[in-house]
């Protein structure tokens, strides 16, 4: 049981959440596990990089947990967003869900096993069997933190998660960096795994005691086994377009190549889950309390792309201005070609962030079929325009990225119109004045190139000050343009401090 949520259960076995948490309070401990586990993964990744570990080798760690990734979307089975989204949740319902997710981490982790040998086979790295074999171990745990998080998630209960995430978070790092400091190599990354894997579950079990039936108890299924089909169909997909970069990559231009195009894009990406992964993972419980009234998702979608247009789009203009002092000042000069890499994938992260929760609303709809459909045909646009960029060269291969968001953008705009009714209008003023305070965020550090100094002799001195006028410049130009998430951004601040302030009164009282 969380410590700050209690339950009930009805005459039927319904659970009744007595006290669910509060979506801004909840945004808030989201942000702050999300803030704290880039900065763990951020410090770890620049440490491992610049002192213990090459590209090729985080290259072939890269190929590995690609590879592992492909397998392990059929895991979850959709059964977090079963729990998270489901109306009327009973105890008997949660633990069938338990006992799919058991037989799945059993049945995934020996088809790494299994396929570890002739992965490296077709890699020609004999090291990625004893990666992929480890990734396997970290995955037999799962079930025993998955399900007490979505339970967490149900509740709104997000403090619960920070405690979970942060905590596993640490045991990542600092494990991975005990062991790369012993010379484990490309292995301590998939040895750090099994670690967190162990802190996650040990964590998850503290705030959410959830037993996991070692007999499955699978009668009565059928609703999970269908939602989770579509979601493992959904998964599948997404996983082609998302891991199979990494995998192409590495197969065409070699493990270094793969090594920088790895690094790059995750960088981008780490800043993108910073900036909204937070608040992202609050969206769904909320606009499924949303649905359970009757409201309309119009306008609160509309104020959601408002808030990511406000926060996404500047963020990402900035790190395509500053990519190549970013991963200098990170790496070090043998990681310099990524920064370039770095400049069309930030970009490309706009794209991405245009037509937001493309996946989450239609399935709380009951829009499964129809987002599979549009899912599939994002995957053959992700996979054609990388392959093709690849084939060409490294940079090629990152502009592939931008393409593809463009792509991206074609193929889910319509449909989540049509889903929820938003005002075409009123996104259209959305992404002007986003655009506009995007630019005004890159362009002091596009002035310092002018008339300063080059991004290869920035300098930690440099970094900063573009940083503060970059973010003076955000500030003003949201206020010029009188951008739309102004007044939710604003609010979350007043909300947060007046949850900090009224704890100091009421503990002072």
């Amino acid at each position: 049981m969380s410590r700050n949520a209690t339950e009930s259960e009805t005459a039927d076995g319904a659970i009744v959440q007595a006290a669910a948490g509060d979506p801004r309070t909840a945004a808030i401990w989201s942000a702050l596990g999300q803030y704290i586990g880039f900065a763990l993964q951020f410090v770890t990744s620049v440490i491992i990089s610049r002192f213990f570990l090459t590209p090729a080798e985080v290259g072939l760690f890269s190929i590995a947990l690609a590879a592992a990734m492909m397998i392990t979307i059929l895991q979850d089975f959709g059964m977090t967003r079963y729990l998270a989204g489901h109306a009327a949740l009973t105890r008997e319902e949660t633990r069938r869900c338990a006992s799919l997710s058991l037989l799945l981490s059993l049945a995934i982790a020996g088809i790494i096993v299994l396929l570890a040998w002739p992965i490296a086979q077709f890699y020609k790295e004999p090291r990625l069997t004893a990666i992929l074999a480890m990734i396997a171990v970290s995955l037999l745990l799962s079930p025993w933190s998955s399900l007490p998080a979505a339970l967490l998630t149900r509740d709104l209960d997000f403090r619960g998660l920070f405690l979970v995430n942060a905590g596993s978070g640490l045991a990542n790092s600092a494990s991975a960096l005990i062991f790369a400091a012993n010379g484990f190599s490309d292995e301590s990354l998939a040895m750090a795994m099994i670690v967190q894997a162990l802190a996650r579950a040990g964590i998850a079990q503290w705030l959410r005691p959830f037993a996991i039936p070692l007999r499955p108890r699978l009668a009565g299924s059928r609703a999970a086994l269908r939602f989770g089909g579509g979601s493992t169909v959904l998964a599948i997909s997404g996983a082609l377009g998302v891991r199979t970069p990494d995998l192409i990559v590495g197969r065409i231009l070699g493990m270094h190549v793969v090594g920088l195009y790895s690094r790059g894009w995750s960088l981008a990406a780490s800043l993108h889950m910073l900036v909204v992964g937070s608040i992202g993972a609050v969206f769904y419980p909320a606009f499924a309390r949303l649905r359970d009234e009757g409201r309309p998702l119009g306008p609160q979608y509309e104020r959601v792309v408002a808030g990511y247009g406000a926060v996404v789009w500047p963020a990402m203009a900035l790190l395509a201005a500053l990519a190549t002092p970013v991963v200098l000042l990170l790496y070090g000069p043998v990681w310099q070609e990524a920064g370039r890499l770095l400049v069309w994938m930030a970009l490309a992260e706009i794209c991405f962030i245009t037509v937001p929760l493309h996946m989450d609303l239609p399935i709380l709809l009951g829009r499964m079929r129809q987002l599979i459909r549009y899912n599939l045909a994002d995957t053959a646009a992700s996979i054609g325009t990388l392959i093709v960029g690849a084939s060409i060269g490294l940079e090629a291969a990152a502009i592939s990225r931008l393409a593809y968001g463009l792509i991206w953008i074609a193929i889910y705009a319509r449909f989540m119109h049509g889903l929820l009714g938003f005002r075409w209008s009123y996104l259209a003023g959305v992404y002007a004045r986003s655009a506009v305070v995007a630019l005004a965020t890159a362009a002091p550090t596009l002035a310092i190139y002018r008339w300063w100094r080059t991004p290869e002799t920035l300098g930690w001195d440099g970094f900063l000050i573009a940083v503060a006028a970059g973010l003076a410049a955000w500030a003003l130009a949201l206020l010029a343009t009188r951008h739309p998430g102004l007044d939710d951004l604003l609010g979350m601040v007043r909300h947060a401090f007046g949850q900090m302030f009224g704890r100091r009164a009421a503990r002072t009282a």
